[in-house]
């Protein structure tokens, strides 16, 4: 069992409550003054244990009840620290590459990871890919500057492959946070990796296009925010190589503009 996994069950009711049943034997066992049995001993030490190892594997979110996404968004990453959950730290990454963008957006786009010139230059979508998303943001009448970018990991897989499952499910509770910080009305997921590690969904593109999904990140407890709408399109990596997709890739902006109120920039009309 993964990060993650724990982080969709919200385990730290379990913490607390295995820390209150722990404290509860332990009380009873001073005011009888008798001698804890090796068993009842046995029991509490692994209940100790247990208690100890779920505290370590759970994000800490230093950010909740931060209203200021720009706050919180700070905390996620002091808390993020220089990073070696997993084993793409020491697998040649020159940097973490966080995300970018703006706290308040109301359109945040997820994509799979870093690769060579994010890694370089600590922000993601600076590349070839980067340059294309930027076009495909501008068509939809809207500006780098106004939305907010992020990956499914924040350190570049060797040889730009796609992250392992360890890797995704480690990074993704951060990636969780940065969601439920910005409180976006519309998260696009660009491509099938970013859509399996939002909805733990694996399907064809052509079944997980052309449509919403209701989406709030897993262990988020917010009465202000009711989660947003998520879709699914083609990653711009994926069109520069077949740029046939691209008229569909704006089927999907064009499902985003409206449901945002958005219009096409000129140069697209």
């Amino acid at each position: 069992m993964g990060v993650y996994d724990f982080y969709r069950r919200e385990p730290s009711g379990l913490a607390s409550s295995l820390s209150e049943l722990v404290e509860t034997v332990e009380e009873e066992q001073q005011e009888s003054g008798d001698e804890m049995s090796p068993r009842k001993a046995t029991a509490v030490a692994k209940a100790h244990a247990v208690e100890k190892s779920i505290l370590e594997v759970l994000p800490s979110r230093p950010e909740l009840g931060v209203s200021d996404p720009v706050k919180a968004l700070r905390l996620i990453r002091e808390d993020l620290g220089d990073c070696t959950r997993c084993a793409l730290h020491k697998q040649g990454r020159k940097q973490i590459v966080f995300g970018v963008g703006n706290p308040n957006a109301e359109l945040l786009f997820v994509g799979e990871g870093p690769g060579a010139d994010e890694d370089e230059q600590g922000e993601p979508f600076v590349g070839r890919s980067g340059q294309l998303l930027t076009n495909m943001i501008k068509a939809m009448g809207l500006s780098r500057e106004q939305v907010y970018i992020a990956n499914i990991v924040k350190c570049r897989p060797p040889g730009n492959r796609a992250p392992e499952r360890e890797e995704s499910e480690t990074c993704s509770p951060f990636l969780m946070r940065q969601i439920a910080a910005i409180k976006p009305k519309v998260v696009v997921a660009l491509g099938a990796t970013a859509a399996k590690g939002l909805l733990a969904m694996s399907a064809p593109m052509t079944q997980l296009r052309g449509r919403f999904y209701d989406f709030k990140p897993p262990g988020v407890r917010d009465p202000d925010w009711e989660g947003c709408k998520l879709a699914i399109t083609y990653h711009p990596a994926f069109l520069l190589r077949d740029p046939r997709q691209k008229g569909e890739a704006w089927k999907d902006l064009q499902m985003v503009m409206r449901e945002l109120g958005l219009k096409a920039s000129k140069a697209t009309t």
